[in-house]
């Protein structure tokens, strides 16, 4: 009797995670991001992921990266040579929403698949800490970033590490959801004041369309665990 309990217990247990684990992530994701020392590693995270977006878009256009710095504050810098300045521009804010989708997505559909992301990303950290480092703030910052991760890869059961993946990308979506938000102060600088002076579309055009695409891929999201 007490045996069938406990298998009745894990069972009901098991199927209210699967179905309302997006809700509970998505929870823990907006809790972490009011704590202001626990969040600090992930607003880094989703900084890092923004200008590795800027680096790829201009090695993608014919470019170069010269230079990623990351701050304290969880702001950043790519420095890039050539390439195609209006794609690189755009792929900051809209490539760290592709990494957030992206990463929540990759553990959703198969714990070796969070595995190896996890290492792939542990691996680009470790490269940007090589070639596109410069200074000893943002060493630091990759070097936290690069220990997180190794951390995960080492985790005894790989199903907590699709937990934690999953949970990044939340994290990085909501980043991505706010951090657009910040070109509006007035200022006209940075990926918006880039955009806007090449296109003559207004800077808040572009920070909508930031604010909508990571929306729309936390609605995928959404949708996705809906059917799982």
């Amino acid at each position: 009797m007490s045996f069938f309990s406990q298998n009745n217990s894990a069972h009901v247990s098991s199927s209210f995670w699967k179905k309302y684990h997006f809700f509970i992530l998505l929870i823990a994701a907006i809790v972490i991001k009011q704590l202001p020392l626990v969040s600090i590693p992930f607003n880094w995270l989703e900084s890092y992921f923004h200008e590795i977006s800027h680096g790829i878009a201009a090695i993608l256009t014919g470019g170069s990266v010269l230079r990623i710095q990351l701050f304290a504050n969880g702001a950043g810098l790519c420095t890039t040579q050539g390439g195609s300045i209006f794609v690189i521009s755009f792929a900051g804010y809209a490539g760290a929403t592709l990494w957030g989708w992206g990463i929540y997505k990759l553990a959703s559909a198969h714990q070796r698949a969070a595995q190896i992301f996890s290492a792939i990303v542990f691996i680009l950290l470790i490269f940007s800490i090589i070639f596109w480092g410069r200074d000893l703030l943002t060493w630091f910052i990759l070097a936290v970033l690069a220990i997180i991760f190794l951390l995960t890869i080492k985790l005894q059961k790989v199903h907590y590490l699709q937990r934690f993946m999953q949970l990044f990308g939340l994290l990085i979506l909501l980043n991505s959801l706010s951090s657009p938000s910040y070109l509006l102060d007035g200022r006209h600088l940075g990926d918006g004041a880039a955009l806007a002076s090449m296109t003559f579309i207004p800077e808040i055009v572009w920070v909508l369309i930031w604010f909508s695409l990571a929306l729309l891929a936390l609605y995928s999201l959404y949708k996705t665990a809906r059917k799982s």
